[in-house]
């Protein structure tokens, strides 16, 4: 196979990675590292389109640039989940056992702030949880054990103010 369409295939794959981590650095308020980041992107890039760009009509170096974007995106992604940067919001809707979630969690210090609703079947509690997007798993298991039949939604946190959140040090 021709070296010069892997170097563009994995080309690919690391840019368009950078690039997903990139954004992800940016939305966490870590502009200095997605600027890094960016740098190390744009070269990369620029490489790789340049040997695609000196051979338009030769079909396997298109094809080896697209296949490695979409590599690259799926790569990224992947990244992204490990890497967990930053808070999440998480709301949990228990359906059966409110009360021995909310003992578990609490025993495994998360901090669970619990409101009253009212659902179509009738009165239900809506716990809120503050976290490091690293403890959603372990949020995930305890929640299955307990009551494998809540509903729960996990929104991303931008910032915080105050509250408890695990490992952080009370100021």
């Amino acid at each position: 196979m021709d070296s010069t369409l892997l170097f563009i295939f994995f080309a690919r794959i690391f840019d368009v990675s950078f690039s997903t981590i990139r954004v992800l650095m940016l939305t966490k308020g870590k502009r200095g590292l997605a600027a890094f980041l960016g740098f190390f992107e744009v070269i990369i890039y620029i490489t790789a389109l340049g040997r695609v760009v000196q051979e338009l009509n030769s079909p396997l170096k298109i094809l080896a640039y697209a296949l490695g974007y979409s590599c690259g995106t799926l790569v990224g992604g992947f990244l992204e989940e490990k890497l967990a940067v930053g808070l999440a919001l998480v709301q949990i809707i228990p359906k059966n056992h409110s009360r021995e979630l909310i003992a578990a969690l609490r025993t495994e210090n998360f901090g669970v702030t619990v409101l009253e609703g009212e659902g179509r079947t009738g009165p239900r509690s809506i716990l809120n949880i503050t976290l490091r997007r690293q403890k959603i798993p372990q949020l995930k298991t305890i929640i299955n054990r307990i009551d494998p039949d809540s509903f729960f939604t996990i929104f991303d946190a931008r910032s915080t103010k105050g509250g408890y959140i695990i490992g952080d040090k009370k100021k």
